[in-house]
């Protein structure tokens, strides 16, 4: 190319890579010679090997790809990821883990500078591969892993709180969980039943909904439990109607996210019972739709913690930050 522009070869260099050490006439000649040769420029991933770095961060999703995009506490989460990386110079690569065999080459084969791992299980084998790539990573929400920062908030703690409001007053108390394990599984069980809890979320907010119930005087083994396969208000919506078509309904449900509560809200109002009086129901999020439908709900700032685990990733250090939450009351539950 630099023959073909009549030019020295450092002159071809910077045109591409320092343009301001270059006249206009040179560079337009070097332009106008790649343009015949068909080059369009420097590889970036050559230039990514020369820097040691490509400026990208890997966002590791248990979930299917499109979740990311429609779930509003999923996106809230990927925004605030985003904030921090528009601010760094840097790009976000998402990387969906489907349980399947490619779910570690997707992991080894990643060009990115650091990791952060959305919620996953004790035993999801994702977790050994980022700690082998040797990259700073952080986990969401859990669960903990050495050598690797964690963000989230005190799921049990905030569970025992919100479920105390639902309860109160309930003779027949239940949840509605996110999944147990990998395999998500959806099933009705007491909670005396539950066993295996691979998801640590899913594990704090059960053992702290526990502590609520068992505050209010009802056994574990007494309280329904309701596990659903996706965080998805529909799912939600046909075990509550199962659960309010049986001989002993429920009169409070607990449910994990505001999507579940939602969903929850619609088979209680098919059912015609009325909220709070007859069942009532609190949500976790506090997404758009509780205002909406006056859920009780656990407060937190998804954005927040999103942008929290990028400053860790991208700190070359990743620590741990317990992040705020507060239970904000509504009309969906009893004075």
């Amino acid at each position: 190319m630099a023959e073909l522009a009549g030019v020295s070869v450092m002159t071809a260099s910077y045109t591409y890579n320092q343009p301001d050490r270059v006249s206009d006439r040179a560079r337009s000649k070097v332009l106008d010679a790649a343009a015949r040769l068909g080059y369009a420029g420097p590889d970036p991933s050559a230039r990514s090997l020369r820097r040691g770095s490509t400026r990208t961060l890997g966002v590791v999703m248990g979930e299917h790809l499109s979740y990311a995009f429609e779930d509003p506490e999923a996106v809230s989460f990927l925004a605030g990821i985003a904030d921090v990386c528009a601010e760094r110079g840097y790009g976000m690569t998402i990387l969906p883990i489907t349980g399947d065999a490619d779910d570690v080459p997707r992991i080894t084969a990643a060009a990115v500078d650091g990791f952060i791992v959305w919620t996953t299980s004790d035993d999801d084998p994702v977790l050994a591969a980022v700690q082998a790539m040797k990259r700073p990573a952080v986990v969401h929400g859990g669960p903990a892993v050495r050598g690797m920062g964690l963000v989230g908030i005190d799921n049990r703690a905030a569970a025992h709180a919100v479920g105390a409001v639902a309860f109160a007053d309930a003779r027949r108390p239940a949840v509605v969980s996110f999944p147990l394990s990998r395999e998500r599984v959806s099933t009705i069980v007491g909670g005396a039943g539950l066993a295996d809890v691979l998801f640590p979320v899913t594990r704090e907010r059960l053992a702290g909904y526990r502590q609520a119930a068992e505050d209010a005087g009802i056994a574990w083994r007494d309280v329904v439990v309701a596990v659903c396969a996706r965080n998805d208000a529909a799912e939600a919506e046909r075990v509550v109607a199962t659960m309010l078509a049986s001989a002993e309904p429920p009169d409070a449900i607990a449910a994990m996210s505001d999507q579940q509560a939602a969903g929850a809200v619609n088979a209680i109002r098919a059912a015609g019972l009325v909220i709070p009086d007859d069942v009532a129901v609190t949500g976790w999020d506090d997404a758009a739709v509780a205002a909406e439908l006056g859920l009780t709900t656990v407060a937190q700032s998804l954005r927040e913690q999103g942008a929290a685990c990028a400053h860790a990733a991208l700190g070359g250090n990743p620590d741990s930050q317990t992040a705020p939450w507060s239970v904000v009351r509504r009309t969906s539950t009893r004075r």
